[in-house]
């Protein structure tokens, strides 16, 4: 029984790997171009979203200064 368990695991092994070999072959790559394109898309909303969290986020601290000073 045991050596039945141990013979299937290294099939399984192998079979999950051929499984991942076939899975890759099906995926439409993006070409060179496209990925720096694609790049720089990510690299610009992120830093556009850096941005407009950290100006609600000054806003918001300044704001909130404010009304702490005035209900000191």
């Amino acid at each position: 029984m045991a050596a039945d368990a141990k013979g299937k695991k290294p099939n399984k092994l192998i079979e999950y790997f051929k499984g991942v070999r076939s899975e890759l072959k099906k995926v439409a790559w993006p070409t060179p171009k496209e990925a720096y394109r694609y790049t720089l898309v990510v690299i610009a909303v992120c830093t556009f979203f850096a941005l407009f969290f950290w100006i609600l986020d000054t806003g918001f601290l300044t704001l909130l200064e404010k009304v702490l000073k005035i209900s000191m």
